[in-house]
């Protein structure tokens, strides 16, 4: 139903790319492409044959999504866990409604490749603009939720569902489920009435409190505005410190089912309080008011800071339900303690085989979102326990592991290898979330599963409507990154472009997202014209200054991309001044980088021996937006070198007495490589994604940079400037980051700078790692005749033409 409603909503959108040129695509690829890619991945995976439970689905309601990982299934589970809703977002995104910018007629994407030139895909808009339909289908979405059954969501119950699994949480924990024994509801007023006539005894204030929690829900809720209600409130503010500190605790307890709200004056009275008491409290005290600030939605940093002081000068007296409470508490409160990060670490490992696996995921969901780096070894140590018992593992745990392996760039073969046999029966099970955090899993660490790929690819177009603009723009991101075009290439991608734009209004306030879709999608040559138009106006690279994110890269790899690969297109475009810009930047740190690594220097200086001198080879970026440099050389046409790079300072000056000692070490960190050697502060946050992954290599930052508008570098060609046959090389010096883990399949990223190098006219010459970094010991002549013959290959005029 919703993708009719959808449909019938929004017009159809015209193609430029005929319907025979993705045939003769899918015919290309056919088999041979399925052979190729399973004979990539870096390990053979069997679909498991576990199926979890089942999901309802329905259109969202709006930016807010409701967010419950109990909706991911569990391993062996048949049963699925039913929460009451709540809005709170555990991921931080709210939506704050549509920004100022303004935005051409909306034309949804129901084919995502190349849309027709502009001018005539966006007439001059009338009473309607890609934003105003953006927030109208938002508002018909939320009045048809409300007659459909809803995909379950919740951040606040599940993340605690490993408080199940031992008896010590009942005394650590907050349960906020319905009361065993509830109250009749009419015995709410006389409870209000009594306390009239109370004298405000502590006790039985308490018990007013304690009693009125019973009460059924509806019940509960007008409890609020009642008058009876506040005056009750007053009274316990009033009579604070007469409380016993247990006393206290069950009041605090008793305002979660009354939700009370967190600006409330009794709940700030009970905070200074709490504070004043805290060092006379117990570590079990402690952790259990603070479950409750968490179940009250109530930020607390003065008391965490002193439950943190606490428990460090008591970590030895710390339990392991204790241990995995605390953890949990520093992940909901977004702080991660530096002085207690060798503790957490050495107690991991003390009770590491002692963990449920429910725990473990607790303890890298606590970890991830508290930013809390660790150590290599104790994530291999985590992830060797998970590999052998993952399929007794739920699934919302087993996503939270992955998010820790990801964020500490750990490469953890054994697991990745379990996880491509035992997830994909669980994809039709998972919610939208959890299959966003998988996919983003595998594109993060650049590793390649295509039953993966495929099972998420099957499963996104019917939840799609539940995509935040975040969730499609990583989908979009991933399958980009690893260049991969699922079976239903075009129903996948054409119903994740359909819900960008129906997400328009949240790119005004999150544009890192746009710009993360409109880049996967560039990655396979997708330019979705409208939306592209509306990332380059001047409003919307405004927009993105004041990002927390650094997205110029972005912007410009967007940018030159568009100019190279859609000819017809006639939208916005990126400032000339501000595409120099990025070029010098880029230029720069290519030049401090990228130019002087050992395996391309010394390509270089054997390359300028071998035709000549200097100026038969240039060591520079060709398209400087792609981020990684290019060994250009141009031939004759009958096969001499010809002399152009007269003005290379990097030619003249950066290679003379420049020696590289190729030490038993370096070969090995060139052969071998660090996988994903990033420190967690070098990776960051979470949401940036693309710039972290697009890089030259791991650890270094991406950069960005591109031609001024109407002009063109030194090697760019224009029709009719180049000499008659001649032949211009562009040699790629690639190493191991380039390609996907373990594999010889180039990133996205990479994919496409390939292509448009051709797409300009040159011929790109592979001289890839695996062939170039063991030559780099051998002898002189050896490596000149290996890139003799990658010059002057016999076949190279033939492919020039």
């Amino acid at each position: 139903m919703a993708t009719v409603l959808m449909c019938r909503r929004l017009p159809r959108l015209s193609r430029v790319t005929a319907f025979s040129t993705t045939a003769k695509r899918k015919a290309e690829r056919g088999s041979s492409k399925s052979k190729k890619e399973k004979q990539d991945k870096p390990g053979a995976a069997k679909t498991g044959t576990e199926s979890g439970a089942t999901i309802q689905l329905l259109k969202p309601q709006d930016y807010r999504v409701l967010y419950n990982p109990a909706a991911y299934a569990k391993g062996r589970a048949g049963s699925q866990q039913h929460v009451d809703r709540d809005s709170s977002q555990a991921l931080g995104d709210t939506f704050t409604g549509p920004g100022t910018l303004q935005a051409p007629q909306i034309l949804p994407a129901a084919s995502s490749r190349a849309l027709p030139p502009v001018r005539s895909a966006l007439p001059k808009p009338k009473s309607s603009t890609l934003l105003e339909q953006s927030l109208l289908y938002r508002e018909l979405c939320k009045e048809e939720a409300e007659e459909e059954n809803q995909e379950l969501h919740n951040s606040k119950e599940d993340p605690r569902m490993f408080q199940k699994g031992r008896p010590e949480y009942r005394s650590l924990s907050c349960d906020s489920a319905e009361p065993a024994q509830s109250l009749p509801a009419e015995e709410g007023d006389s409870i209000l009435q009594s306390v009239a006539g109370c004298e405000g005894s502590p006790g039985a204030l308490r018990d007013c409190f304690l009693k009125l929690s019973r009460l059924p829900a509806e019940r509960r809720a007008a409890l609020l505005s009642h008058p009876g209600f506040s005056a009750l409130c007053h009274r316990a503010l009033t009579a604070i410190r007469l409380f016993s500190t247990p006393d206290l605790i069950h009041i605090l307890k008793a305002c979660v089912p009354l939700a009370v709200p967190a600006s409330h004056p009794l709940l700030n009275a009970c905070e200074a309080e709490f504070c004043r008491r805290a060092w006379d409290m117990s570590l079990e005290q402690l952790l259990l008011v603070a479950d409750c600030w968490r179940c009250l939605e109530r930020s607390v940093p003065s008391y965490l800071g002193i439950l943190f002081s606490f428990a460090n000068l008591h970590w030895r007296d710390l339990t392991l339900p204790q241990f995995v409470q605390l953890l949990y508490i520093i992940g909901e409160g977004r702080r991660s303690p530096a002085d207690l990060a060798q503790k957490v670490e050495s107690t991991i490992l003390k009770h590491l085989d002692a963990f449920t696996l429910e725990e473990l995921g607790a303890i890298c969901l606590g970890l991830f979102k508290s930013l809390s780096g660790i150590s290599d070894h104790v994530m291999r140590r985590i992830a060797d326990r998970v590999s052998l018992q993952m399929e007794d593992m739920s699934t919302y745990a087993l996503v939270n592991v992955l998010k820790m392996l990801r964020y500490t760039r750990m490469d953890h073969l054994p697991l990745m290898r379990e996880l491509g046999r035992v997830i994909p029966a669980r994809i039709p099970a998972t919610n939208i979330q959890g299959i966003m955090h998988i996919t983003l899993t595998y594109s993060s660490l650049h590793f390649f599963d295509e039953d993966v790929l495929a099972a998420v690819a099957t499963s996104l177009p019917s939840k799609v409507s539940y995509c935040r603009s975040k969730d499609a723009a990583k989908f979009l991101w991933s399958f980009g990154c690893l260049d991969y075009e699922p079976p239903n290439e075009e129903e996948f991608y054409s119903s994740l472009i359909k819900q960008l734009h129906a997400k328009l209004h949240e790119f005004c306030k999150f544009p890192e997202h746009l710009l993360t879709a409109l880049l996967g999608l560039a990655f396979v040559k997708r330019f979705p014209e409208e939306l592209i138009d509306f990332a380059l106006r001047e409003e919307f690279v405004q927009k993105t200054r004041g990002s927390k994110y650094e997205l110029n890269k972005d912007l410009f790899t967007l940018g030159r991309s568009v100019e190279i690969e859609c000819p017809t297109y006639r939208g916005s475009r990126l400032p000339p001044q501000l595409c120099q810009e990025f070029t010098e930047m880029a230029s720069s740190f290519a030049e401090r980088e990228i130019y002087v690594r050992p395996e391309i220097l010394e390509a270089t200086s054997l390359l300028q021996s071998m035709l000549g001198g200097p100026e038969y080879v240039k060591n520079h970026m060709i398209l400087p937006h792609t981020r990684s440099s290019d060994l250009e050389v141009r031939l004759a046409a009958d096969g001499h070198p010809i002399p152009f790079n007269f003005k290379d300072p990097v030619a003249t000056k950066k290679l003379k007495g420049m020696g590289v000692s190729l030490t038993d070490d370096l070969m090995s960190q060139l052969i071998q490589g660090r996988a994903h050697s990033q420190s967690p502060t070098e990776v960051g946050n979470e949401a940036r994604i693309p710039g972290q992954e697009a890089g030259d290599a791991a650890g270094t930052p991406c950069l960005d940079g591109a031609f001024p508008a109407g002009a063109t570098s030194q090697a760019e060609p224009k029709p009719g400037r180049w000499q008659p046959r001649e032949v211009r090389l562009a040699l790629q010096v690639s190493n191991r980051n380039h390609f996907c883990y373990g594999s010889r399949r180039l990133l996205g990223l990479h994919c496409l700078k390939r292509r448009q190098l051709r797409r300009l006219g040159y011929v790109v010459v592979e001289i890839p790692f695996w062939e170039w970094f063991p030559l780099l010991k051998r002898t002189r002549s050896e490596k000149l005749s290996y890139l003799h013959y990658k010059v002057f290959c016999p076949a190279l005029p033939t492919r020039a033409g």
